[in-house]
């Protein structure tokens, strides 16, 4: 017993010795990392670090993150410093430094992202590259989904799957509807369609029932435990790169040459005679579903909440949709695409709730090498975030921010302050496609349904966009046709 006990002391001992050898060295590295940054000309912005280790991600998470970062810029300025998620950060809170990072000096930072996401979704998908690479890839995807002769060519397979989602939701009396919920598999339908055009309905429930699994591990705590949700996730991503690989495999098989973003990717050339891998195709793949889905059903969902909340900017929201509708013989005939393009006043509303939602509250940069900027020094390695949703909440620049108005946009908003899909040469390349999505949808919904909002209207949950609290429960109801005769009343 004595002998245990001396070891027992003597291992306590030793490891206390240790951590504080540990710890001396740490404040060491932090002391002089700090002196070389004070003797320097320019010095760190203002803000807190918070507690060590965990800085103030507790904060972030425990509170509306609107409100932590807001309440900062208001007490430190357009630019301080913070720590959250692990990682030492800048934040940037005024349109002139999102420029800076995002568009004049954006060589000086890369796309960074947590590598838990980076390991579901694929290390190759654009978005995690800076260069030729991200380059070249990027006018291949924005060419796919959003160039005007491929927008019109899908306007009526799109307007199919609106028609088909808003059905759906008739389906029993009286019955809730979770919105988000629902918009979300309209958006990966929509996705699917750009991506592969009309696939097999079998490849599509597979890539439908393992994406979901995926989808549901981006934002959970990463670990290898068998049957957590993160362990789960990854086990689906190695069901769709198989699943992928087959229909790679079959249109090579085929020799079917598609227009969509397979077939781009798939006849991808560098210019030097190499093409890509199924291994990259495959990461862009589920990276063009990762941006496209939750985004776009969360600015849809907000749309149905500030029309229902404001009936006459509905009523005068309708009234423009019927004209269109009236002249597609009461939606007999099909959209075309040039009435998506004459729909201004719906168009002002995408743009206001895309400003008022701020679905991407901020973007991740990290610096890769020393910045300096504005009297301050930015250090190689830390995160740099340009809040998007402060700018689009400030009111300098949109007079009134919380009230929800979109003839502000009858004026174009000053460059730089409205950033909906980020800006420069890492911006959405799809978002004309989330725009077409949104229209054709909003022309079916408001001419033909009503509905009713159930339930608190207030609430607002991150996961990890900001959508309606509970997906904005919904009851809706087909339109009589006395509604179509109160707008056209009979000569």
């Amino acid at each position: 017993m004595e002998i245990y006990i001396v070891v027992t002391c003597n291992f306590a001992y030793t490891t206390t010795i240790l951590f504080l050898i540990f710890l001396s060295i740490l404040i060491y590295y932090l002391v002089i990392k700090s002196q070389n940054y004070t003797k320097s000309k320019y010095k760190l912005p203002p803000g807190s670090m918070g507690w060590p280790f965990i800085g103030q991600t507790l904060q972030l998470y425990s509170h509306d993150p609107n409100t932590f970062f807001s309440t900062k810029q208001k007490r430190y300025g357009e630019i301080f410093k913070t720590h959250i998620l692990g990682c030492p950060c800048v934040m940037l809170g005024s349109p002139e430094a999102a420029k800076f990072v995002l568009v004049t000096h954006s060589h000086l930072f890369k796309p960074t992202y947590p590598k838990s996401k980076e390991k579901l979704i694929g290390p190759s998908a654009l978005f995690f590259h800076h260069g030729e690479y991200h380059s070249s890839l990027r006018k291949l995807v924005q060419s796919s989904l959003a160039s005007p002769y491929n927008l019109q060519k899908r306007v009526a397979d799109v307007e199919a799957l609106a028609i088909s989602t808003l059905h759906s939701w008739l389906t029993a009396q009286d019955q809730l509807v979770n919105t988000f919920h629902h918009l979300k598999k309209y958006s990966f339908d929509v996705g699917i369609l750009s991506i592969f055009g009309h696939l097999d309905s079998n490849y599509k429930d597979q890539l439908k029932e393992n994406y979901s699994i995926v989808n549901k591990g981006y934002n959970s705590f990463p670990n290898n435990v068998p049957g957590t949700t993160y362990q789960k996730a990854l086990m689906a991503r190695k069901r769709l790169k198989q699943i992928l690989s087959e229909i790679m495999l079959e249109r090579e098989e085929k020799k079917i040459a598609d227009k969509d973003l397979l077939g781009h990717l798939l006849n991808f050339n560098d210019g030097k005679g190499k093409a890509l891998t199924r291994d990259q195709i495959s990461d862009n793949i589920i990276g063009v579903l990762f941006a496209a889905q939750d985004t776009t059903a969360s600015v849809l969902t907000w749309i149905l909440k500030y029309l229902h909340d404001d009936q006459k900017l509905l009523q005068a929201v309708k009234a423009e949709q019927m004209v269109i509708y009236q002249e597609n013989d009461e939606g007999k005939k099909p959209l075309t695409w040039k009435q998506t393009r004459s729909m201004p006043l719906t168009h002002k509303v995408i743009l206001e709730s895309l400003r008022m939602a701020s679905i991407i509250s901020f973007t991740f940069r990290e610096a890769v090498t020393d910045v300096e900027y504005n009297g301050y020094i930015i250090p190689k390695g830390w995160k740099v975030m340009p809040l998007f949703r402060n700018i689009h909440h400030n009111p300098q620049f949109f007079p009134d921010p919380q009230n929800f108005d979109p003839s502000r946009f009858e004026v174009p908003p000053k460059s730089n302050t409205f950033m909906p899909f980020g800006n420069g040469v890492h911006s959405c390349p799809g978002n004309e496609l989330a725009k077409l999505e949104m229209l054709v949808f909003i022309h079916h919904l408001v001419t033909q349904y009503r509905w009713e909002v159930v339930g608190s209207q207030s609430g607002i949950q991150y996961g990890p966009f900001p959508v309606p609290q509970n997906g904005l429960p919904a009851r809706f109801w087909k339109e009589s046709n006395n509604f179509i005769q109160d707008f056209f009343p009979p000569n």
